[in-house]
């Protein structure tokens, strides 16, 4: 491989010079549409967040940048689309439109990226009752400029304004919650609807033959008005007589009629739901500012979009709703962001910036989206800068986890060699420390982690026999039989190595059958312990495990929008199921581990444990297994 050649700059497309410590990018041979961008690192000791892993510090030889901005949020932040309505930041696609500000005026741009990235998570509260979670890089419009969650710098750039109490927030006003579609909803969308003169609108039409069971009720079906109309009922009507006689001029919405009847309950419903409102000649206004009819729209959930309610209006500067606390979480979250047309986009009623051009951007996230695959950062100098990390008279020699995040012992590692360094200055410095791969060439430094004189552990994930199904699931990755190959060279040394068999795949993998004949190889191969986690199905590993479900067995598609129907984890029944499963072949091969409270579990369960080997002895007792802060799993 032609490694020695290359040189930064030569390939504008190769190189980032942007990066911090940037030496050279480089492309090889062996690594199709891969580069690996070579830097010397400041740090590499890094602390994790909150106190659910068995561990506080982690080194990732092979990441993306650590002073990189990553502008982002959680995935339920909701959007503003350029139609008025909302949607989550999780669930957008490249190509929608949002709203975004340009010269001081609301204007509608196109989605042109969206990725998902996993950091420390912030909750920003304001004083209009607003909270949002974000990463501590995320940056909001203040009255007196952007400013990101948490203080701190960029690069080697000067210190970063950021959010504090009291700092005014621009933007559109606190977002209202989406109406509950029940049957008083629909009953009350066909009252206002069919009462206030159904119009020709197909979207309209849709909703209230849809509502109406394939039927539209006529005008002489709906007389006697209901006696106590509850609040989904007048949120229901609101819409439908909005979309039949509602109009946008110049940003005020205004419902008219000239049913007498109508008029009086729209003005009741007005009341009953506290929107405000003023009756004139021409109808009934909402009162207010932009904030104000948001929430109006937001709130009853009209079927006709409204985007021309937000469309050329003047973002204000002054007067915004002021930050009460900015409070770290304590965990790290998975959080998304979006690159749009004007740099920003409004989310849950807030001015937010993302990155604008994401691959020259002078702030780089490279552990997002594609990124993660194609843009890998080497640490070339992690080596030297954590021996003398390690020397610092502060250190307390606290168990140190590689491979929490990428693994350590990727293909890129039998080219630069960095874990023997890394292994070195850890026992040198009298440090424990555990490895977490799916990697072979830890077979390399077996020898090495033989002969240090401090506490080991070794895991090593294997999700399933099925040579096949593995490399399409697993692309890249060694083979399950080199994996086991790898535990049993692991053992043979005198060395601990737990098994994670991760994840189970319902419907795919965890069959009798093809659990037990995966433990009995894991036991003959000599683990000490073994740990069972069922598919977890993050966003953006949702999607992506989606449509490879769709394209290779469509028939499973129905079961597992049952099974993740309430988000990342599997339905509660199927874990017991799994882990009624998983025990009587547990202690058939031996398995079954003392000291643990079960070998079965997702991230949260109490019965989720670090198989026995994975941690060096001594580790602290928290055994519970956080997956969102392993990626590798």
């Amino acid at each position: 491989m032609r490694w020695d050649g290359q040189k930064d700059g030569a390939d504008p497309q190769q190189a980032l010079p942007g990066l911090p410590g940037l030496v050279r990018s480089v492309r090889a041979p062996d690594f199709a549409d891969v580069v690996f961008h070579e830097v010397r690192a400041k740090s590499v000791l890094n602390e994790v967040p909150g106190d659910r892993m068995p561990f506080r510090w982690t080194v990732n030889p092979y990441r993306g940048c650590t002073h990189g901005c990553t502008y982002c949020l959680a995935g339920d932040t909701p959007v503003l689309l350029a139609n008025g309505r909302t949607k989550p930041i999780a669930e957008l696609s490249v190509g929608e439109e949002v709203f975004g500000t340009f010269e001081g005026r609301y204007v509608s741009t196109r989605v042109k990226a969206h990725w998902t990235t996993v950091k420390p998570a912030y909750r920003v509260t304001l004083e209009d009752g607003t909270r949002v979670v974000a990463s501590g890089d995320h940056r909001f419009l203040a009255q007196d400029g952007w400013r990101h969650v948490t203080p701190g710098r960029c690069a080697d750039f000067e210190e970063r304004p950021f959010l504090g109490k009291g700092t005014r927030l621009v933007g559109t006003g606190r977002f209202a919650a989406p109406p509950t579609v029940n049957d008083s909803y629909r009953t009350g969308y066909l009252w206002g609807v069919v009462r206030g003169g159904l119009p020709g609108d197909p979207d309209v039409l849709a909703r209230a033959r849809d509502y109406g069971a394939g039927r539209i009720p006529r005008d002489g079906d709906l007389v006697a008005w209901p006696t106590a109309p509850d609040d989904d009922w007048s949120k229901g009507f609101l819409a439908g007589l909005f979309d039949s006689r509602g109009t946008v001029t110049g940003g005020e919405l205004v419902l008219s009629s000239s049913d007498g009847a109508v008029f009086d309950a729209a003005v009741v419903a007005l009341a009953r739901l506290r929107i405000g409102h003023a009756v004139e000649v021409r109808g009934v206004r909402v009162t207010g500012g932009l904030a104000d009819r948001l929430r109006f729209l937001h709130l009853v959930g009209p079927a006709v979009s409204r985007g021309n309610a937000v469309e050329g209006l003047p973002v204000p500067r002054s007067g915004g709703p002021a930050v009460v606390s900015v409070e770290s979480l304590g965990v790290t979250r998975t959080l998304y962001d979006i690159t749009t047309g004007t740099g920003d986009f409004v989310a849950n009623g807030l001015v937010s910036h993302n990155c604008f051009a994401r691959n020259t951007h002078t702030y780089l996230d490279l552990d997002a989206g594609r990124d993660f695959d194609a843009q890998v950062v080497v640490k070339v100098n992690a080596p030297e800068v954590l021996a003398t990390q390690l020397k610092s008279p502060r250190w307390r020699r606290e168990h140190v986890a590689l491979g929490t995040n990428t693994d350590p012992y990727q293909r890129a590692e039998g080219r630069y060699a960095l874990m023997p360094g890394i292994i070195r200055a850890l026992a040198d410095s009298g440090t424990p420390f555990s490895v977490l791969t799916k990697g072979t060439v830890l077979a390399r430094d077996i020898p090495l982690l033989r002969s240090v004189d401090v506490p080991v552990g070794v895991g090593v994930s294997i999700a399933l026999l099925d040579r096949e199904l593995q490399a399409g699931l697993e692309p890249g990755t060694p083979s399950p039989q080199a994996r086991l190959e790898l535990v049993r060279k692991v053992r043979e040394a005198g060395l601990p190595c737990g098994v994670f068999i991760a994840p189970v795949l319902p419907g795919l993998t965890d069959g009798a059958e093809q659990l037990d004949a995966l433990l009995a190889e894991i036991a003959a191969a000599g683990a000490t312990g073994v740990t069972v986690l069922p598919l977890h199905l993050r966003p953006g590993a949702r999607e992506w495990f989606g449509r490879w479900l769709v394209r290779e067995r469509p028939d499973l598609v129905d079961g597992y929008r049952r099974l993740y129907a309430r988000g990342a984890y599997v339905d509660p029944r199927y874990r017991r199921w799994l882990a009624a499963r998983v025990r009587p072949l547990l202690r058939r091969h031996g398995l079954a581990v003392s000291g643990l409270r079960d070998a079965v579990g997702v991230p949260g369960d109490a019965a989720g444990g670090w198989p026995a080997g994975s941690l060096p002895a001594g580790a602290p007792d928290r055994s519970e297994v956080d997956q969102e802060q392993l990626t590798l799993l």
